[in-house]
This record gives structure tokens, C-alpha cells and sequence, in this order.
């Protein structure tokens, strides 16, 4: 299951991580922190030690940007989430995806009815 972060279009194969950060609205320094804590993130380095992260990594870090700044979960917490049900996990994202969407169409409808 691939989770898209801010329903971003195009695919590429690397993610310098800047972009990762933008993507998420944080710092360059979470990433790598994030990067060292979590071991599902596995970025390829290039011949200048740049991180490079693909898109599982960026889908990865989704998870654990949901677990830590959008559930509250402690580092240790959301490491042992993984762990034990990291498909749960998956699958609650996506559910709470599709209701800030619908919840935003619905606003928008509402918007679009009152003018």
C-alpha cells in the first residue's frame, strides 16, 4: 500500500532531503534524527554523502509523522507500533486520510451552496 504525502503527483525515484523535509513541514535536522531512530528508513547516499530517499522512505516517514506529530506517540511508542502492527498502522492513515478529505469536500460543498 503506498501512502502519498500532501497527494503529491508525480513520482520521482530519489528525494534529496530537503524535499523530504518540505513535504512534511519540518526541519532538515527531524529528518535525520527520524533517519537514525527509525530503521525503516534507509536512505542511498551519493558519491558526496547527500541522503537520497526513495519513495517507500518518504512513505515511511508518513507513518512515523502520523505516529509522532499527529497521534502524540512517544518515539518509543511509535518505534514498538511499528513493530508489532505496522499494517494496522497503514491502514488507520488511510482511513484518516479519506475522512480529511470527504470532511474537506464537504466544507467545500457547503461553501459553494451558501454563495
Amino acid at each position: 500500500m503506498i501512502l502519498q504525502v500532501k497527494d503529491q503527483k508525480s513520482h520521482k525515484l530519489f528525494y534529496s532531503i530537503g524535499e523530504v523535509a518540505k513535504m512534511f513541514d519540518v526541519n532538515t535536522s527531524l529528518i535525520r534524527f527520524w533517519e537514525k531512530e527509525f530503521d525503516i528508513i534507509n536512505p542511498k547516499k551519493n558519491k558526496k554523502g547527500n541522503r537520497l530517499f526513495t519513495q517507500a522512505d518518504v512513505d515511511n516517514f508518513h507513518i512515523i509523522y502520523h505516529l509522532v506529530k499527529e497521534r502524540g506517540f512517544t518515539l518509543e511508542g511509535a518505534k514498538r507500533k511499528l513493530k508489532d502492527n505496522k499494517e494496522e498502522t497503514i491502514n488507520n492513515i488511510e482511513v484518516v486520510k479519506t475522512l480529511k478529505k470527504l470532511k474537506q469536500f464537504l466544507l467545500d460543498l457547503k461553501k459553494d451552496i451558501s454563495v
